[in-house]
């Protein structure tokens, strides 16, 4: 499966394995600036990035944004500035980190979203389509609730794209599920320890109307797990989240986690290093390589 993903990748980016730079080259420098360090997928994102750069004879200069798009577009004007020969993005959010696309356009240095979109266009964009992602959990609660049943679901940090979208396609799951009732929806801003709390509060407000929750990401999903198992009430509640991070993994073999939906990170973070060094080179790469999400069960996961 992961190879045919790669291949598929390969084709979708209109090359293969990018050659290594020749001895004589100047050493490519690819600046990097990330949502949150501080969240395992982005992590993830990040070790894969540097793996590809470490192949390929690339140096990265990474920054943290810590969910600052103010910070990104300093970040990136800093990048500019150390005259780097590409830009990787992964952005705060929708709007207010386009301005750093538009600095790095204005610049005339290639700069590719990674993993989530902005309003201004870069130059190349890898990642995944969020709404996949909240079709397939939200398809997976109403068959696992039988398309009745109160629902819960836990956003992401407001304005990012991944937040926008993944609303979207649960909304558009509801929307053919009638018996299915959204309780309520509220930013957990992609963490745990608030997810808990959140989660804490539904238990207390909405009580045995809660059928399910789907959380945008997993970090949120292991939060509202821990709230509902201190309350004693997880056999009556599925709970499902996104990304396939390690403690989601484990708690779906556990059969405590429902389920979660496979974000490739990985081939998200390979992906981007590869139209990055291209488009530093002056070579031509699809504008957009999409890479599909997966759901993720106990029957399944061992698969991954």
């Amino acid at each position: 499966m992961k190879r045919v993903m790669w291949l598929a990748l390969a084709v979708l980016c209109g090359c293969g394995r990018p050659q290594q730079a020749g001895k004589q080259e100047r050493q490519v420098v690819i600046g990097v600036s990330l949502l949150n360090m501080a969240n395992e997928f982005i992590v993830t994102l990040q070790a894969a990035m540097q793996e590809r750069a470490d192949e390929l004879g690339v140096r990265l200069i990474v920054n943290d944004a810590q969910r600052s798009p103010e910070r990104q577009v300093q970040q990136v004007e800093t990048l500019i500035a150390q005259r780097v020969q590409a830009i990787v993005l992964n952005p705060c959010e929708v709007e207010a980190s386009s301005p750093a696309v538009l600095k790095a356009r204005a610049a005339a240095i290639p700069l590719v979203n990674v993993n989530s979109e902005t309003a201004a266009q870069p130059a190349a964009f890898v990642g995944s389509r969020d709404e996949e992602s909240a079709e397939l959990a939200m398809d997976y609660i109403a068959q696992r609730l039988g398309g009745v049943g109160g629902v819960l679901m836990m956003e992401g940090y407001m304005g990012q794209a991944a937040q926008l979208k993944r609303s979207a396609g649960a909304q558009a799951v509801l929307a053919r599920h009638p018996g299915l009732k959204l309780l309520a929806s509220q930013s957990a801003e992609w963490d745990r320890a608030k997810a808990v709390t959140l989660m804490e509060n539904w238990l207390q407000a909405y009580g045995p109307s809660i059928r399910a929750v789907f959380a945008q990401n997993d970090e949120m999903a292991m939060g509202a797990l821990l709230a509902v198992e201190r309350a004693g009430r997880k056999r009556e509640i599925v709970i499902v989240g996104v990304d396939a991070i390690r403690d989601a993994l484990q708690a779906v073999k556990e059969g405590r986690l429902d389920a979660t939906v496979f974000q490739d990170g990985r081939a998200q973070g390979r992906g981007a290093i590869d139209a990055a060094l291209r488009l530093s080179r002056g070579e031509t790469v699809d504008p957009e390589a999409w890479i599909p999400f997966r759901l993720v069960t106990r029957d399944t996961v061992e698969t991954l």
